[in-house]
Parts: structure tokens; sequence; C-alpha cells
């Protein structure tokens, strides 16, 4: 009885110190973790030695597993593969290239410049190959970056999650009873195949349970899902001899992909789920943590670190996105970011109480211990501190960019929004427009667009522009209108679609910048006579496009536009400078900062906008 009522008591005060944790890293934005682990050395011997798991290695394994089963799921339930078609090709190669040359990589490196065992450097290697969700996710977040780059970030981090496991724990099972050659890829045959087939048939009873049972509320399609998460953890682990990582992924991704009842109630209880976890987890793994791990692997291990973060990782993005269409800033910006999170750490542990109760010594344990839980340290405080730094400067945060109404024009306008690159969120009282939106891969938020609740749930305080398309004049207007009283919007962010010209006064005395659709087809129809090149292609057609680009390219600041090579089917049109705005001729000169709209079709127009950036 004593033993138990001092475990809830050690978990009452982590459980505190990690909300403290949680609410410090959001009002100080940063990655949360790093005020985890320093709660948890504090909360440990080496600090105020409230929390000592020494004896309770049973119970600490069984909470461990319990955490990263839920975190991993709630990783996968963020993900919907319908909408990462167009990155399926840089995933899988991240998450197979990627990981084979970080493992490798890391591998060597700590083999040489920490001279310890072959099987411990493998290990090190195998679980520093995660990238952790848990982590990137509130990043991407926190930064805004766009679109494309925070979903291959956070795929990336689920996906490879289990891959590193089962590395891991092959490497693992190879140190403890020396298995090699064709039985060791059996034994990874047996935990892939296993782990997949399990996962999936967790996710498609999971699926098919909550789609067509009407019965089950959304409080119990909460309770169910989580059942059904520690049920395909539990026989993966069983039978698929410690693939329950891999399965709980594999279920999170199904789920996370199929529409079904109640699944914002889902994720949302498993958020808060995942927060209450991280919080435990994490300061009970720091507080196993002896500063002598640390000053064992010296500057050596430091140096392992850094090649790792600095080396290792943008070889590894560099050549797993080779001919990608990726641009360069955007490799960058993902070779950057990569911090390991709980499953690096929790294995660690894992294994290091394993291997410590079968031989009862630490040869090299404690050296790979403290050298997993520097690199969680390092790979989350340094991208915590200078991303948004770097993001800004390569200029991958896109607009914010929130459209109210998800019909027909605004759902055509979010996808040219989303193929320049901007983040764009509609907001749609219907449902069915709602999820044609999401079907394009675009974030929907039904409800009403003028109310504030909903506003604030779609974005609209990091929103850059608001733009009305609803086909009701009271609602456009009513919405910029809280735009501006309620958020402090300018009249340039505000855009509206006015249905009855006779109205289009009425937004200009509000401030409201409008067109109506009537009075602009009939401009576009009226120049497409005589003059139809030009609106066709840009106006009508689907080929064309018009860009707007900031001159940033040294090589071309200073230029007249007549020196400037672009592709032969697209146009510099116009010069904003300042208040300034120049219709461009062959002796325009171009400065840095100048605002310049280029049209063409498309793929002109993208290229030339990246030889001017």
């Amino acid at each position: 009885m004593a033993e138990a009522t001092y475990i809830l008591g050690i978990l009452a005060v982590v459980l505190l110190m990690g909300i403290g944790g949680q609410l410090l890293g959001k009002f100080l934005k940063m990655p949360s973790i790093v005020f985890l682990l320093l709660f948890g050395i504090i909360l440990g011997p080496e600090g105020l030695e409230i929390v000592d798991m020494t004896g309770f290695e049973n119970e600490l394994e069984a909470i461990v597993a319990l955490s990263v089963a839920i975190i991993i799921f709630d990783g996968g339930l963020q993900i919907n593969i319908r909408h990462i078609r167009t990155l399926q090709r840089n995933i899988l190669n991240i998450i197979t290239i990627g990981v084979l040359i970080t493992f490798t990589g890391a591998s060597i490196t700590a083999y040489y410049l920490l001279d310890i065992e072959p099987g411990m450097a493998m290990l090190f290697g195998a679980l520093v190959c995660a990238t952790g969700p848990t982590v990137i996710t509130p990043l991407v977040k926190q930064i805004h970056v766009n679109r494309k780059i925070s979903k291959i970030l956070e795929t990336e981090g689920v996906l490879n999650d289990p891959i590193s496991v089962i590395l891991a724990a092959l490497i693992f099972e190879w140190i403890l009873v020396d298995i090699s050659g064709i039985s060791a890829l059996g034994y990874m045959a047996i935990k892939i195949g296993m782990g997949s087939i399990l996962g999936v048939f967790g996710g498609i009873l999971l699926a098919y349970i909550l789609q067509n049972f009407s019965m089950v509320t959304a409080q119990y399609a909460r309770i169910f899902t989580l059942t059904m998460v520690l049920l395909t953890f539990t026989f993966a682990e069983i039978f698929g001899e410690g693939s329950g990582i891999l399965a709980v992924a594999i279920l999170g991704l199904i789920i996370g992909s199929t529409e079904i009842a109640h699944k914002e109630s889902i994720k949302e209880f498993k958020g808060d789920l995942v927060i209450i976890l991280l919080s435990i987890i994490f300061i009970l793994l720091a507080a196993m943590i002896r500063f002598e791990y640390i000053w064992n692997i010296g500057m050596m291990g430091v140096a392992v670190i850094l090649i790792l973060l600095f080396v290792i990782r943008p070889t590894a993005i560099m050549a797993s996105t080779f001919n990608s269409m990726l641009s360069f800033k955007e490799k960058t910006f993902i070779s950057v970011i990569s911090p390991r999170g709980v499953v690096p750490a929790s294995m660690v542990t894992y294994f290091a109480i394993r291997i410590k109760g079968l031989n009862g010594t630490a040869d090299g344990v404690d050296v790979l211990v403290g050298l997993v839980f520097l690199t969680v340290i390092f790979s989350v405080l340094l991208p915590g501190i200078f991303a948004g730094t770097l993001a800004r400067k390569l200029g991958v945060i896109p607009m914010e960019i929130l459209i109210i109404g998800g019909g027909g024009v605004g759902r055509e306008l979010a996808q040219r929004f989303d193929k320049r690159g901007e983040n764009v969120v509609i907001v749609d009282t219907d449902e069915s427009n709602c999820q044609k939106v999401m079907e394009l891969g675009i974030k929907a938020v039904q409800g009403d667009g003028n109310d504030l609740n909903v506003l604030e749930k779609a974005g609209i305080r990091h929103a850059k522009y608001i733009v009305a398309t609803t086909d009701k004049d009271n609602v456009n207007l009513l919405a910029c209108q809280i735009a501006k009283s309620k958020f402090g919007f300018s009249s340039n962010m505000l855009v509206a679609r006015v249905n009855d010209k006779n109205n289009i006064p009425l937004f200009s005395e509000m401030g409201i910048r409008s067109m109506s659709p009537i009075n602009s087809a009939a401009i576009i129809l009226e120049n497409m006579v005589g003059r139809h090149d030009l609106f066709t292609m840009c106006e009508v057609g689907t080929e064309g496009d018009i860009i707007e680009v900031i001159i940033s390219n040294p090589r071309i600041v200073g230029k007249a536009i007549k020196d400037v090579e672009v592709p032969k089917n697209s146009l510099i049109v116009l010069v904003r400078r300042g208040e300034l705005s120049i219709i461009a001729h062959g002796d325009t000169m171009l400065e840095d900062g100048d605002h310049v709209t280029i049209i063409g079709r498309s793929g002109a127009a993208a290229e030339a906008a990246s030889i001017l950036q």
C-alpha cells in the first residue's frame, strides 16, 4: 500500500510540474519538452530527489509503453493520407533513403568518435532516426510554415518512429542473443508483417464500428478508440514480437484518413491525453538522468550530436528530395528541423532497464543513455530557439488567408492560393462544402463566419487577409466588419465579393475592397473581344497565373527589366515601390524590395518568380 501511495504521489507531483512546463512553453513560445526535461532533472536524484524510480522499473516500463502507444496513435490520427498524395515521393524517400543515411552516418560517427562497441553505436544510430511528431507539430504550428513543409515534417515524424523502433529492437536483440543473417531478416519481417496486419485490422474494425453503429455516442467513441489502441498495441507486442508502435501508427493513419463520426471529439480527447502523458513520461525519464552519463561522453559526444544535426541530417534530406518540387530554401528548412522526442528517450530507457536487469552491468549503456538524452535536448532546443528566425530568412512562412464561404468561388480561390504556397483556411456553415474543401487537402472549419468563436478556431488572429466569398452580401459585410472592429484588420487586409452591384458603395464606405462578379465578368468578356490573349490566359483559363514577388536576388537588383532573362511565356507588368506603382517597361530599374507582378502561363510565371527572388 505504501508503494502504491508513493507512486501516486510521484505521478501527482509530476503531472503538476508537467502542466507548468506546458504553460511555460506556450508562454515563451518554445517547445514544452525543454521545460519538461529540465523539471525532470530538478525533481530527480540529481536535483531535489523528490522523484526516484529506482526499484519501480517494471511500473516505469508499463507507463512508457502506454504513453508511447497513445502518443504515436495521436500522431497518425492527425494525418490524412489523401491530403498528402503530392508529397508521397518525398515522404517515401525520407523514411527510406533518409533513415538509411541517418542510421549509417550516426552509427559510424558514434563508433569512431566515442570508441564504443559496434552494437551500442548502431543502437544509437537506430534510435536517432526517429524525429518526434509531438515536438514537430506544435513547432511548425507556432512558426506557421507553409503547409507543404509542415505535412512533410509531421508525416515523417509519425512514420519514421515505428521504423526507428523496429530497427532499434532488431539491433537490441542482436546485442542480447547475437542473431544475424537470415535470422535477423526473418525477425524484422515478422515484426513488420504482424505490426502491419494488426494495425490494418484494428483500423478497419474501429472505422467500421464508428461509421455504422449510430448508438456509439461521442463519449463511447472516445473510450472505444482508446480501448482499441491498447488492444492493438498489446496484441502486436505479444504476437509481433515488439511491433506495437508500428501497429498503432498504422491504426492512427487509417482513422485519420477515414471519415468517421465523432472524429473531432476523438482528436480533442487524444490531444488532452497526449499532453498529460507527455508531461508524465518526459519528467519521469529525465529524472533518471545522471549527470555522470552526460559528463562521460565529453566533448566528443557533443561533436557526434552536432555532426548528426548539421551534417548527416542535411545530407539525408538533400539526397531524399533530389529532383523534387521542393525549393532549395524549403529543403534547407526541413534539414534543420529534426527534433528527437519521446520515442528515443523512452526506448533507450527501456533498453537500459532490460540490459542492466539481465547482466547487472552497464557496459556502454550509461554512455548510450547520456548521448541519446543530450541529442534530444540539443535537437529540440536549437530549432525551438532559431527555427522562427530561419523560417523568416528563408521565406517559408506564407500568408495566412481566411476565406469565408466554401462554395464554388471560395474553393476555386482556395486552390489557387494553396497552389501559390499560401496557408488557407475556409469557414462554411454547410457540412458538404467543408467536406469538398477537405478533399482538396485544404483545412476547413464548419461554422458561421460571423461567429467570433468559429473565427478564433479558424485562426483569424494569425491571418493576413480575410476574403468573404459567400453569395450573401450581408454575411460578407458583417464578416469584414467583425474582422475590422474585433481583430484589428485594416482595410487593405479585407476583400469581399459583392453579389448585388448596387451594394458596392456600401462596402466602399466601410473601407472594404470589393468586386462584383457581374461587373468583372462584363469587363473580361468585353476585353476578350479583340484583346483576348491576356484575359483568356490570366482571368478565365486555368493555365495562366498572376504572381507577385519581392525582389531579393542580388544578381537582379540594379538591372533594367530588359536585361533580365525571364521565360518566354511570362511578362513583368507592374513594379510597386513603396506607395508608388510603376507600369513596367524595358528601362525600368529593379531595386531590392520591389514588389513585382508577373503574368504568364503557370509554369513560366513561377519560373520567372524564382529568378527574381
